[in-house]
């Protein structure tokens, strides 16, 4: 795949590039500087009465480091650390070293730098682009990024995923999942389809993170529940207080042996497609809003009487799309025993759908992925980046109650259990 403006962005021309990169370049290594000599006096200072026999200060001055070049989000900057000459010993008698926290001996390429390549990765450039990506986004200054470099990296990946998917969940509790069968299409392989099991989850405090990825074939209750039992083994003896999922049997069949005392509840982006995929074009505009005052109405009460008239509206000339409304039936209304501040978190599995939106675009550019491993590393390193900017939800101090037995809440308001 090649790079162009319309995949990576548009850059200005190299002259004012040039001036404009060269005079943020020169500000960062100033201020990098004054940072590692403010940090290097601190350290000399707070130990300046540690003296040996003969009166001479142990912890001193010792001119500076060969410079070296960072790589950084602007580009390389230049960087001469100070020296610090350190003669006390430690309890086993080895020398004590001073070591910067803000620039490590060995550090060579910045945070930055460093997650701008998955984030290319999963954008569609492949190992070959990656030169040319980072020279146009960082100056052609960039190094160290070569294919093998990057091969490197991704096989990295592979072992985040396998500690990540073996990890213990002993301290864990989730308050909602979101489950989802997300599928994409291999070109390497027997199998040319594939599909993910995800659940994300919202813990007391109200983060969300993800709980479980797992590479499959088909959302079956056996795969379902090899996932939850996973779970269950590595210390998630209790399951959330609400489930959300598409309404897949298999997943559903799969919590009542595994997690049978959390309540379910079905998405109803997922369930609004598939009644209108049952009706004409003509009548799917009508639908949709009856569709829409049922799960948006204030009450239950509310939303019982306009799931009841909109079967009366379609049952007689639509029979199939008011059976797969009907499917499901008692999950339909589940969130309504949460808060009401949670309801546009908890009424569908939008959580899993918007993260994998990034994926999913470059699926279709790559026309495909290449391998199964290849896509399991990918989708893992798509959601662990984009798990940074989920934001909590909203009334998360309410998840409290949530959990606490002796509270339940109708309609959205908290009351106490008799």
């Amino acid at each position: 795949m090649n790079i162009d403006s319309k995949n990576i962005v548009s850059f200005p021309s190299e002259s004012t590039e040039d001036i404009l990169t060269s005079v943020l370049r020169e500000g960062a290594r100033k201020l990098l500087a004054e940072a590692i000599e403010a940090e290097v006096s601190a350290y000399i200072d707070k130990n300046s009465s540690k003296i040996d026999k003969d009166g001479r200060r142990l912890v001193t001055r010792n001119g500076y480091h060969p410079a070296r070049e960072i790589q950084s989000g602007i580009g390389p900057v230049e960087v001469k650390a100070p020296r610090v000459n350190d003669r006390r010993c430690d309890e086993k008698g080895e020398r004590v070293r001073f070591s910067s926290s803000i620039l490590p001996p060995y550090l060579r390429k910045t945070k930055s730098v460093a997650e701008l390549v998955p984030w290319l990765y999963l954008k569609g450039v492949s190992t070959g682009d990656f030169s040319e990506a980072l020279s146009a986004l960082l100056g052609k200054g960039a190094k160290g990024f070569s294919a093998s470099t990057v091969t490197r990296l991704k096989a990295c990946w592979g072992k985040e995923f396998e500690e990540w998917s073996n990890r213990r969940l002993d301290d864990k509790h989730y308050v909602y999942w979101w489950a989802d069968g997300i599928h994409f299409n291999i070109r390497l392989g027997e199998n040319d389809r594939m599909c993910f099991l995800v659940i994300l989850g919202a813990t007391a405090d109200g983060k969300k993170e993800l709980v479980a990825v797992v590479p499959g074939y088909r959302e079956s209750k056996m795969s379902w529940q090899e996932v939850l039992i996973s779970l269950r083994d590595r210390g998630l003896k209790k399951g959330p207080q609400l489930a959300v999922g598409d309404g897949a049997l298999g997943f559903w069949a799969a919590m009542e042996e595994v997690y049978p005392s959390s309540k379910q509840q079905t998405c109803w982006v997922h369930k609004t497609a598939n009644v209108l995929d049952k009706l004409p074009k003509s009548k799917q505009s009508q639908a949709k809003s009856m569709i829409h005052n049922i799960y948006g109405a204030g009450t239950k009460k509310e939303a019982t009487k306009a799931y009841k008239r909109f079967i009366e509206i379609f049952e007689a000339k639509y029979p199939r799309a008011v059976n797969s409304l009907r499917k499901y039936e008692d999950r339909l209304l589940s969130f309504y025993d949460f808060p009401a501040q949670h309801w546009t978190h908890i009424r569908t599995t939008n959580p899993i759908e918007s993260t994998f939106a990034t994926v999913r675009l470059r699926t279709k550019r790559t026309k495909g992925c290449g391998s199964t491993e290849a896509t399991t590393h990918m989708v893992f390193k798509l959601i662990q980046n984009a798990q940074k900017n989920w934001r909590r939800l909203q009334g998360h101090r309410l998840l409290a109650d949530v959990i606490d037995i002796k509270i339940k809440f109708v309609d959205g308001e908290r009351s106490h259990a008799a």
